[in-house]
């Protein structure tokens, strides 16, 4: 095979780093120990002592836990044959929060949680409630600025409810809809105030899972901070690329490159990574690279990495959007 640092020189020039090679056999354990999670509950479900140590999250963004929530309890919910404003009303309610413990619960209080029944006040005095009981109502990832300024109110999740109501008095979900293309519905939800360019990436990604949209996912990507730093970390010049430029260039090469290191590495299905993905591989390699790399030195200057692996034994039963077309069904605890 060709030297890959030949071939990316030739682009404008792009330098690689020792990191380079580190993103694809990253991506190529933490896909391994997806599978053996699969075929066995007991660890280590690895070698690599830092993916024993520490928290990854999977290589294709749809296989986390929180993601396959919202793909089968959310979007394709048995319960309801759900419209468009249902969808968007859904997704975006649980987005907000990303913490399936707080969406149980607004189920549990609430019953069937659709557009129609949408009670503003209901839910706040409801949320209040459990906030004064001690409940942690939103996950870590993600993080939405709290909206009080903006919306006049004394607590972020008043506020972040009252934006949903506004993007469903704007008909968001019609305009989304009628999108030919995802940087199209992306603006849109860029358009509102508290989303940022990050989030609103995250947002139609989520959406585009449904059958509100059925964009390419190959068309448009937006790099996080996450990202940023996992590039810098793997390249130590972009010459006359951007970081949209490098985030498109990985998906095309990756095939080639894992074929160049001799690694088999293992698809959903037929599905090769897409651009949010490969954005997501590089936000958990700048990670993997503070322990690994440490010498390599991305924008944040982070050095430690939080977050320790802890087994979830719970099993997950996947289940992928079926416009992918991914046939198996597959099961995990992970």
């Amino acid at each position: 095979m060709s030297n890959p640092k030949q071939i990316i020189v030739k682009l404008d020039p792009a330098r690689i780093t020792k990191a380079y090679d580190t993103y694809w056999r990253f991506a190529y354990e933490r896909q391994n120990i997806f599978f053996n999670r699969i075929r066995t509950n007991k660890s280590p479900f690895t070698d690599d002592l830092i993916l024993q140590t520490y928290k990854f999250t999977n290589v294709y963004r749809a296989c986390d836990r929180v993601s396959q929530y919202l793909i089968k309890h959310i979007i394709y919910d048995s319960k309801g044959d759900y419209s468009e404003r249902d969808i968007l009303f859904r997704v975006l309610l649980f987005k907000l929060f990303n913490k399936i413990e707080t969406w149980q619960l607004l189920e549990y209080r609430f019953g069937e949680l659709t557009a129609k029944s949408f009670d503003i006040y209901a839910i706040t005095e409801f949320l209040n409630s459990e906030m004064n009981n001690g409940r942690t109502l939103y996950s870590n990832a993600y993080m939405m600025a709290s909206g009080c300024k903006e919306f006049k109110v004394t607590r972020k999740h008043h506020a972040h409810l009252m934006l949903l109501k506004k993007m469903l008095d704007d008909s968001l979900a019609e305009k989304i809809s009628a999108c030919k293309k995802m940087s199209d519905a992306y603006l849109l939800l860029l358009g509102y105030p508290l989303i940022g360019r990050f989030l609103a990436y995250q947002y139609v990604t989520d959406l585009n899972y449904s059958t509100l949209t059925n964009f390419k996912e190959t068309e448009f990507t937006v790099p996080g901070p996450g990202a940023r730093d996992g590039i810098r970390k793997c390249f130590s010049k972009l010459g006359g690329l951007s970081e949209t430029d490098i985030i498109k260039m990985m998906t095309d090469r990756q095939e080639l490159e894992f074929d160049r290191l001799g690694l088999d590495f293992k698809k959903i299905g037929s599905r090769p990574l897409q651009y949010i993905d490969i954005q997501n591989i590089f936000c958990e390699v700048d990670k993997y690279c503070r322990v690994a790399h440490p010498e390599l030195v991305g924008f944040s200057g982070r050095t430690r990495i939080k977050q320790r692996f802890k087994h979830n034994s719970e099993p997950i039963v996947y289940f992928f959007p079926p416009k992918w077309k991914i046939k198996e069904l597959i099961q995990s605890g992970n």
